[in-house]
């Protein structure tokens, strides 16, 4: 995938609303929204790229979304699995690179 998909998956998560999500699982999630948010715009701001920190943990933020988001309510599902494809979209072109 290239920058412009990234770019367009990015204006759509912007754009989005925080779901209603249980007690439990609102910290821990926004932490993950947090960060891997942070690395996308860091990868759009650095002509550099993640280094190999930025990109351990955003691997690490994606394999603990995988394990979040089946216990999540179906009505907030989306948001969090358009987060792990972003995550996941920014991997893809970091390693093409």
């Amino acid at each position: 995938m290239d920058r412009d998909t990234l770019l367009s998956l990015w204006e759509a998560h912007k754009e989005a609303q925080w779901p209603h999500v249980e007690r439990q699982h609102e910290g821990p999630l926004m932490t993950l929204d947090t960060v891997i948010s942070g690395c996308v715009v860091y990868f759009l701001d650095s002509p550099e790229g993640l280094d190999t920190q930025r990109l351990v943990i955003l691997e690490d933020c994606v394999a603990d979304l995988d394990g979040l988001t089946n216990e999540l309510d179906e009505d907030c599902r989306p948001y969090f699995q358009r987060l792990r494809h972003l995550g996941a979209v920014l991997m893809s072109t970091h390693h093409r690179n």
